[in-house]
């Protein structure tokens, strides 16, 4: 009993640790690239602008064939 208490305990300590040192994921790109998109949203995604960074990405990979190519060369960059 006492064994599984402590496996349980340090698992849990070990996963505590292991999650608090992953990097943030990045969401939104750099400056660079969210003025290189802003047009693009603005002109093809305005209605889902406000839904989340998946849903404007969605919204843009859609529009692929009508956005910019600055924009374009953003989404390939991030293998989109």
């Amino acid at each position: 009993m006492f064994r599984t208490l402590l496996a349980a305990t340090l698992l849990a300590s070990a996963t505590s640790v292991a999650l608090a040192q992953a990097p943030a994921p990045q969401r939104s790109g750099t400056a660079d690239e969210q003025k290189a998109c802003a047009p693009d949203v603005s002109r093809h995604c305005r209605a889902v602008m406000n839904d989340g960074d998946l849903t404007v990405l969605g919204c843009l990979k859609a529009n692929r064939a009508k956005i910019s190519k600055k924009c374009d060369a953003v989404l390939i960059s991030h293998g989109q």
